[in-house]
């Protein structure tokens, strides 16, 4: 038998598949739930997050999970404990059977001991009670929850083929946690009930999560709408008689504000994204029906979940177009820079124009004086070699023949250099 080389991840990979298996739940029953996450200017340290879920393994004599494991899942005393490692937060999940002493009792949420959860390596992001119940009449139904959730807020759907109800308002109640009802018919296996309670876990978390973009961006509304009056005022001096440095130094300003903002949200922003789509995921994989005219899960998100997340989607366009403007603007000023400096370049050029031509003048006017000067001397020394010729003609008559000649003799002596250094260039 031919042996084929595994790829080194291979096995980790197709492990990785089923490595977070649903719970089972029962029915009566119920379900703690908590998901923590540290604050966004705080580094996740999964060391102490593996140190705090050991701690309550401990406490109970629970087996420890994998050094390396982003899940757990078994036997926490009398309950089961599922416990859950994602990207950005840590979940916990406890399963109990029976009812309690009263529906959404909140002592359900003490077997987390009050010194564990003070420890937390995190701040809670939601915590959740959540209900387990058998019910097969739709008034009985329709009776509990209205006794259980606020009226106006209440989601009710009839879930998987109309095997379950499941209902929320999706508000935190007196002790802190959401609360949801799961009522299922006769017959309905635990594996299907721990499917629906993770499902439900699973869209409060990332519902949650999402919602952080949207916090995100109504605090950024304010700077940005700063941002965007500074550079709407900037463009608009560009026309005027604003100093380019001015206006240059005031757009680094803008345009560093804009890159840090874009910096510090864009991570927030597309987890964002990726947040909404796993909450409709998660409750399109439940097939929902409408309950009696209830509204379901779906409307309640498109009433109150996706307006927010547009607000977040917006937001994130708003500053990518913000950031735009700047470049373009920086363009604008680029391009208002070189023509001025086109303008001074030509101005320079005319002013050197204009001293070229009066150096050349003085030139001329240079030369005229040398020719008198080289003249006047070399009269003198013309008469001094003519001194004989003097005593026969007469100096002054000798010094009128001489002078122009000699005057001339220089005048074309000079002009002769000045052309042979004219043609040197």
């Amino acid at each position: 038998m031919t042996v084929i080389a595994d790829h080194p991840l291979r096995y980790q990979l197709a492990n990785e598949l089923h490595a977070r298996p649903f719970p089972t739940a029962a029915a009566p029953g119920w379900a703690a739930f908590l998901a923590l996450k540290p604050p966004e200017e705080v580094a996740r340290d999964r060391q102490a997050e593996r140190a705090h879920l050991l701690d309550i393994l401990d406490r109970f004599g629970a087996p420890h999970a994998q050094p390396e494991a982003t899940h757990w899942y078994g036997p926490l005393g009398r309950h089961w404990l599922k416990w859950e490692s994602h990207t950005e937060f840590v979940t916990y999940t406890l399963l109990g059977e029976g009812p309690g002493e009263r529906p959404f009792d909140p002592a359900l949420f003490d077997v987390f001991p009050a010194d564990w959860l003070a420890r937390a390596p995190g701040s809670r992001l939601t915590s959740a009670l959540l209900l387990i119940e058998r019910a097969e009449d739709d008034e009985e139904i329709k009776a509990r929850t209205e006794g259980w959730f606020v009226r106006e807020s209440l989601a009710m759907s009839r879930i998987l083929d109309d095997e379950l109800v499941a209902a929320s308002d999706f508000r935190i109640d007196p002790a802190g946690h959401m609360r949801f009802a799961v009522l299922a018919r006769a017959g309905v296996s635990e594996q299907r009930l721990g499917r629906v309670v993770q499902r439900l876990c699973e869209v409060e978390t990332y519902k949650a999560m999402a919602m952080l973009g949207f916090a995100q961006a109504r605090a950024l509304a304010p700077e940005l709408a700063g941002l965007e009056r500074r550079l709407t005022a900037l463009v608009a001096g560009m026309a005027g008689t604003t100093r380019a440095e001015e206006t240059l130094h005031d757009l680094l300003e803008v345009s560093s504000a804009l890159e840090g903002l874009i910096a510090r949200s864009s991570f927030r922003f597309r987890a964002t994204v990726a947040y909404e789509a796993i909450v409709l995921q998660r409750i399109a994989a439940l097939r929902e029906e409408r309950f009696e005219g209830r509204q379901t899960l779906t409307e309640f998100m498109a009433r109150r979940f996706d307006p927010a997340m547009r607000t977040a989607a917006a937001t994130e366009t708003r500053l990518q177009a913000l950031a735009d403007r700047a470049i373009r603007a920086g363009d604008l000023l680029r391009t208002r820079v070189d023509v001025e400096r086109s303008a001074q370049n030509q101005r320079l050029l005319e002013s050197m124009d204009r001293r070229a031509d009066l150096a050349l003048r003085l030139q001329h006017t240079v030369e005229g004086l040398s020719v008198v000067a080289i003249s006047y001397y070399a009269v003198g020394l013309t008469l001094y070699l003519l001194g004989p010729l003097a005593e026969d003609v007469g100096k002054a008559r000798l010094a009128a023949v001489v002078t122009p000649l000699v005057v001339l003799a220089t005048w074309l002596g000079i002009r002769r250099v000045r052309r042979g250094l004219d043609g040197g260039h």
